[in-house]
């Protein structure tokens, strides 16, 4: 019995939802329906700014996530 394949994409995936669970996170699809950008969207204002994040790749999508929270966190707390 072989094991199925399991796509990085949807592991990573799941793994930026577990991180950041204040945005709703999803892959865009493009007009010829390959794959496209990485995007967040806030649900929690305690866990970003902006309304949306874009990303050319999960990897990079974390950092602004990362940077994302930071700023929540100074805007709480007037900086």
């Amino acid at each position: 019995m072989s094991i199925p394949s399991i796509n990085p994409d949807h592991i990573a995936l799941v793994a930026l939802r577990v991180d950041f669970p204040g945005h709703r996170i999803w892959r865009a699809h493009r007009s010829d329906g390959r794959p496209g950008d990485w995007v967040a969207t806030l649900h929690d204002p305690s866990q970003g700014v902006d309304p949306t994040v874009i990303a050319s790749d999960a990897d990079r999508l974390r950092e602004l996530l990362v940077i994302e929270r930071g700023r929540a966190i100074d805007s709480r707390d007037g900086l």
